[in-house]
């Protein structure tokens, strides 16, 4: 059951949501302020993304930067 973060644009509030399966849908709104003006913030996490077969879902890109290389990551999950 994956745990998703959201935060508020409105009021700065940071929240969770719990899903018990992939086919679940939630109305993502602020609990605080009730603003539908969320984004997804991504949480620490205790795996790894190799994007191998055990990725569970996650794929990295990565392409050159002014500052070296950057990787941009999508995740499973509610966007």
């Amino acid at each position: 059951m994956p745990i998703y973060e959201f935060k508020c644009l409105k009021c700065n509030d940071c929240f969770e949501i719990l899903f018990t399966s992939a086919q679940e849908t939630a109305e993502l709104k602020c609990a605080k302020c009730d603003s539908k003006d969320v984004e997804r913030v991504l949480s620490s996490t205790n795996f790894s993304v190799s994007g191998g077969s055990g990725s569970a879902g996650a794929s990295a890109q990565t392409r050159s930067c002014s500052s070296g290389s950057c990787s941009t990551f999508d995740i499973p999950g509610p966007r």
